[in-house]
């Protein structure tokens, strides 16, 4: 009988903090910027020169400690991570070892019906090294610096996740959660998010873990669940092939949707760690604590309650609305505004999460402002517009986020309530039509659509759809 195999997964999730300036440094954080802009003594490691701790990035990283269940550590330090590359121009990476930001948390997951609870080991704070860029042309490396220092903290989780789809759900929750708290614009394609996934495979029932690797250079959710697929494959082969599997970083490639081997995989030791020298411990008092807890944001649960009752919007379009902090904000002020929270459900649900899809992009990527969304809602509840003319400026605010007012009154799109123009189209549409009228007055219900259609086209679709539905019966039936 084939042997059954149980994959066993961690993560080492990186999130780039939302500071405006370095964690050790003032240089701007602000992602692109020409190579080596963004730079100074400090973040490209200069002899003499001294790092002063950012306190935004300690409040952001306690934040999301107390968000994902964690103790804090009232007293920790940051460690010196030795090692040579370069991209990291001090020779060694300021992080933490030895007593973490935060410890033991979770977070809980639902994959179907299923709820499960993540362990998170452990959170601390780092900076982020620089970025070497290849260029194949001249066979040269360039190193761009912009990125060193950014802050970061690295979360840790348990072996606790036993597939790709529980892997994606562990990720979605986390960035939920720190988006929430603003600490974090978590774009995996921009590298503010990055997860490094461990992964072994051990025969089902076997208590002890196999051999791991870790696999790098994870840019999306696809690529990851990808990957996962990929790896788990390829240690079950070398298993079954009576091979063992070799501790290893790897790196995956997207495009052949296969991973090759980077580096053996280094321990602790090989790092030298110590306590960084030139940094005195943080002392975080339970005052602080209770302050930044006190002003952690209303996070997705509570939100979700708060929308059941005060908006009266249906469980499965508040479940997708706060599903992403985005569409939660451009939910609520859009509602401010038109105090019309229904409509603007709809056109969140239906519209907005249409044309994301068609553009491939994410909630965080959405441009338009609640202003104009409003300002639609308005001019089709009016009657100013009819709905297909609302569907048409919409993708125009979807995209350059027009003032659909504006919009409307320039390209003439105002729905025609003139009775007397639109008489006279409809009189010259059934004129035309003789057979859809013939058609219709015996009785074939259908035949009015045709003839309405007809009408809408020769109003260039700036009828009112009811108005010409009524007039062509009334017409007809003499």
């Amino acid at each position: 009988m084939a042997k059954q195999y149980e994959t066993v997964i961690g993560l080492e999730v990186h999130v780039e903090l939302a500071t405006k300036t370095k964690i050790f440094c003032s240089c701007s954080t602000e992602f692109g910027g020409a190579p080596n802009t963004h730079t100074c003594p400090v973040c490209t490691g200069m002899p003499g020169s001294l790092p002063v701790l950012n306190k935004q990035v300690v409040e952001y990283a306690a934040a999301i400690g107390l968000a994902t269940n964690c103790e804090i550590t009232k007293v920790c330090k940051f460690d010196r991570k030795n090692y040579f590359y370069p991209d990291n121009p001090q020779n060694y990476q300021i992080s933490q070892l030895y007593l973490p930001i935060a410890r033991n948390g979770y977070v809980e997951i639902e994959v179907g019906d299923m709820k499960k609870k993540v362990r998170i080991h452990e959170m601390h704070m780092e900076e982020d090294a620089g970025k070497l860029v290849h260029d194949e042309w001249d066979d040269t490396s360039l190193v761009d610096y912009n990125r060193s220092g950014v802050p970061l903290v690295e979360i840790v989780s348990e072996p606790d996740m036993r597939s790709a789809d529980e892997v994606i759900a562990y990720l979605e929750k986390l960035r939920m959660i720190i988006q929430y708290l603003g600490a974090s614009d978590c774009k995996l394609q921009e590298g503010s998010m990055r997860a490094d996934v461990n992964l072994s495979v051990r025969e089902v029932g076997s208590e002890k873990f196999g051999t791991r690797t870790e696999m790098k250079n994870l840019n999306s959710f696809k690529a990851i669940a990808r990957a996962i697929e990929g790896e788990r494959q390829r240690q079950i082969d070398l298993l079954e092939a009576g091979r063992s599997v070799v501790q290893e970083t790897r790196r995956w490639d997207d495009n052949k949707e296969s991973s090759h081997a980077m580096r053996s995989k280094e321990d602790a030791q090989d790092y030298r760690y110590f306590p960084e020298p030139d940094l005195v411990p943080i002392v975080i008092s339970d005052e602080w604590i209770a302050e930044i807890r006190a002003r952690q944001p209303e996070l997705r649960t509570e939100k979700l309650e708060r929308y059941k009752k005060e908006f009266d919007i249906p469980q499965y379009d508040a479940e997708i609305i706060t599903g992403t902090k985005k569409l939660a904000d451009i939910f609520e002020a859009t509602t401010a505004i038109c105090k019309k929270p229904k409509k603007v459900s709809n056109w969140l649900m239906v519209e907005t999460l249409r044309l994301l899809k068609e553009h491939d992009m994410e909630a965080e990527d959405i441009r338009f402002s609640p202003e104009n969304l409003a300002k639609l809602i308005e001019l089709a509840d009016a009657g100013t517009i009819n709905s297909s003319v609302a569907k048409e400026v919409f993708e125009k605010i979807f995209t350059e986020d027009v003032d659909p007012e504006q919009y409307v009154e320039e390209k003439g799109l105002k729905t025609v309530n003139d009775t007397g123009a639109l008489q006279a189209v409809v009189e010259k549409i059934i004129a035309d039509n003789p057979q859809a009228a013939a058609d219709y007055r015996g009785g074939k219900e259908k035949a009015l659509g045709a003839l309405v259609g007809q009408t809408m086209k020769a109003m260039k679709g700036k009828a009112n759809p009811g108005m010409v539905n009524q007039m062509l019966r009334e017409l007809l039936s003499k």
